[in-house]
């Protein structure tokens, strides 16, 4: 809602629209009212004022399609820019989601950071109660300070990056920074996406996207261009008419009213090959549109296909993880009894609880991996943005 990036396309579309009309107004006449008022002087002059007032009309045949073909073009303008508002929101909203899951497995992740220090510290009480028994070495005790220094160290960076990652989404949601990070400081779940479906056939994802669609109206767009440049050399007939009166004396201004009615038609005959570059300039412009188009084709199979493959990838990540969690913490659990009893030394200890931090990070990751895959498969599947408000042709029933 309060995007800038959105309100500066949403303008854009309000430009496209103003134009549209702008090129509608082709097709009725123009009319020019005047009028005004003299006074003579000299030895001869007349002493009243003299008043005169007229209209002047012109009126374009739209006899080889230039008006029609502008207005055809303006339509097209205000569809892509429709559909360029729709992916921007189909951007954004991506963008949202995404920085939002970043801030969430930062705040996991601090959180992790934060527990096992505890535990830490209470590995280095425990290594230094060992040593004033004589049990071991003061080894174990600066091991163990090491230990809890590195996770101590890391609790700072962890928190610049969730405090940039709120900055970031404050501005995607357009307001001042401070009300996200409170929001984001909790450390919640991480958002487990639903079970895909099916990802449909690749015509129907492409009629969903917007970008694609836009590219399409583009298109149109300046291959309607291509038949105004054309008119231009073919003939022009244009209408014009006038009435006018003109008095001594406002009263009797409107006694005597002359007009007149005139039909032209121009033909170009030379002028040194300009329209006919700009002929070969729009067909120029339309060709490039329509690689555009089918390079936006292409990118969008691309990015479902990729994003599919990844979202795949990332569930299976999750399982094999979480496995190796489970084991990590059960060998934890066996290293701090079997430690406490002087059964193990503080290197295995030590070695046990890094693994257990690993797997607890990577869990996070992996599940953060897939949260955000789902979203960019959502957003490569055309989702992320709305059609109300934009001028989609009736005949485009699409679900966003």
């Amino acid at each position: 809602k309060n995007n800038f990036d959105l309100a500066q396309s949403a303008a854009r579309l309000a430009q496209a629209r103003a134009q549209l009309a702008s090129a509608r107004a082709g097709f009725f006449p123009q009319l020019t009212g005047s009028a005004g008022a003299s006074k003579d002087v000299g030895d001869f002059a007349q002493k009243k004022l003299g008043f005169n007032a007229g209209v002047d009309a012109s009126w374009e045949a739209d006899l080889f399609g230039q008006i029609s073909g502008n207005v055809a073009a303006s339509r097209a303008d205000l569809a892509a820019a429709g559909y360029s508002l729709a992916d921007l929101q189909r951007v954004i909203a991506g963008q949202v989601a995404l920085t939002t899951i970043q801030a969430r497995a930062t705040a996991l992740q601090l959180a992790i950071a934060r527990d096992t220090l505890k535990y830490q510290e209470d590995n280095l009480q425990i290594a230094r109660w060992r040593v004033q028994a004589g049990l071991v070495s003061s080894l174990d005790v600066e091991q163990a300070r090491g230990q809890r220094a590195q996770t101590a160290a890391s609790i700072p960076l962890l928190e610049s990056n969730l405090a940039a990652s709120a900055n970031a989404l404050s501005t995607l949601i357009g307001e001042p920074p401070g009300r996200t990070f409170g929001l984001l400081q909790g450390a919640g779940l991480m958002p487990t996406p639903p079970a895909a479906e099916g990802l449909g056939a690749p015509a129907e994802v492409l009629r969903r996207r917007p970008d694609v669609r836009g590219a399409e109206e583009t298109l149109i767009a300046n291959s309607a261009r291509v038949g105004v440049a054309r008119a231009q050399l073919l003939p022009l007939l244009r209408l014009t008419g006038n009435l006018s009166t003109s008095s001594v004396g406002i009263g009797s201004l409107f006694d005597v009213i002359t007009g007149g009615l005139f039909a032209t038609v121009s033909q170009l005959i030379f002028d040194g090959g300009r329209t006919r570059a700009q002929v070969r300039s729009a067909e120029a412009v339309a060709q490039g549109s329509l690689a555009a188009w089918r390079g936006s084709i292409l990118s969008a199979l691309e990015e479902v296909e990729t994003a599919g493959v990844d979202l795949k990838s990332a569930r299976e990540r999750v399982a094999i993880q979480g496995e190796a969690l489970d084991a990590a913490n059960n060998a934890a659990l066996l290293a701090r009894s079997q430690y406490q009893a002087g059964l193990i030394d503080f290197r295995d200890l030590l070695t046990s609880e890094n693994q257990l931090l690993s797997a607890r990070n990577a869990v996070v990751s992996a599940e953060a991996d897939r949260a955000s895959a789902f979203v960019r498969l959502t957003q490569a599947l055309g989702g992320g943005w709305s059609p109300a408000g934009l001028p989609i042709p009736s005949n485009d029933r699409l679900e966003p």
